[in-house]
């Protein structure tokens, strides 16, 4: 029943295990994932975390023969589907790093256009207008 409850584990991970007897008949079976030989993608910290069940012999062994709707079964696959959401992040990410690259890359090489000549600016008077008057301040209207 082990064995066959570990089974989608053992397609992305090499499992290690621990098995403790404990007070009044209690045993503490840790599982352990570790990078499969062979296997191309890092493993994330989440994903080699150990997997602890403690409970009575005949306990783990009535939740492992639950299969895939056990506790372990529903953790395997979660952490199976945490694990491929990750993945594809890291793919998006480079997809987008990569394509910001390209942009860059090709803005690079373009050819520069000249910027538009600045506009004629009307020059500030110098000098008071006629109609003023010393004794006064220059009015706009």
């Amino acid at each position: 029943m082990l064995i066959s409850s570990l089974l989608p584990m053992l397609a992305r991970y090499s499992l290690g295990f621990d098995l403790v007897a404990g007070a009044n008949d209690t045993v503490t079976l840790t599982i352990l994932p570790r990078k499969a030989e062979g296997a191309k993608d890092n493993l994330e910290a989440s994903e080699t975390r150990p997997i602890s069940i403690t409970a009575t012999a005949a306990e783990i062994d009535a939740e492992l023969a639950r299969g895939p709707d056990g506790a372990l079964g529903q953790l395997i696959a979660s952490r199976r589907t945490l694990a491929d959401q990750i993945a594809e992040q890291r793919q998006a990410a480079e997809a987008a790093r990569a394509a910001a690259a390209e942009a860059a890359k090709a803005k690079a090489a373009a050819p520069k256009t000249p910027a538009p000549a600045a506009s004629p600016k009307t020059p500030a008077p110098s000098s008071p207008p006629v109609d003023a008057k010393a004794e006064e301040p220059a009015s706009l209207w």
